[in-house]
């Protein structure tokens, strides 16, 4: 079974979020003044903690290469923008 959940992100450069096993990240986009994503998971699979990174526009990323890009939200309260990345593993 197929459903898509929604997980509170925070501006931070690197956070765990817990999701079933073998979720699909659809979509990184700003609700209410927060950031979220979007997920097409399967509830049923067990758990797993993702590791994600969040980097502003113009931030040195040293291990760019480790980074799948997810999406890019904007925070106008603020007037910034940051762009949201899986971390992989070597």
């Amino acid at each position: 079974m197929a459903v898509v959940y929604k997980y509170p992100l925070v501006v931070t450069d690197r956070q765990l979020v817990t999701m079933p096993k073998e979720a699909k990240i659809l979509s990184v986009q700003v609700q209410n003044g927060a950031p979220y994503m979007w997920a097409l998971v399967n509830p049923e699979n067990g758990t797993e903690e993702v590791p994600i990174r969040i980097h502003g526009t113009g931030h040195n990323i040293p291990d760019a290469d480790r980074l799948a890009y997810i999406g890019t939200f904007q925070m106008p309260r603020y007037g910034l923008v940051f762009h949201a990345f899986l971390e992989q593993s070597l």
